[in-house]
């Protein structure tokens, strides 16, 4: 996807899949968080330098309150992503 047919930072999107090596060596509770947003909103931050997808999710198995919020972040690249349609 060229910088111009990029979806706009602030967007919710959803991740399609899982890319290959993604999890490699990441805690179990990261690796399930992550598979369980798949198909589900979560925000677009942005893009890095190397043009990747910035992704910020809650995760969906702690619980949230207002003074903890365990916040995840995930750098994919933009065909991984669609815009979240309700």
């Amino acid at each position: 996807m060229d910088e111009d047919n990029r979806l706009p930072a602030g967007e919710n999107v959803v991740s399609v899949t899982v890319p290959t090596g993604l999890l490699d060596g990441l805690p179990a509770e990261d690796q399930r968080a992550i598979r369980n947003i798949v198909g589900k909103p979560v925000t677009l931050v942005g893009y890095d330098e190397g043009g990747r997808a910035e992704l910020h999710f809650a995760d969906p198995f702690d619980v949230q309150t207002d003074e903890y919020s365990h916040t995840h972040k995930m750098w994919v690249a933009p065909e991984f992503i669609e815009r979240y349609r309700a």
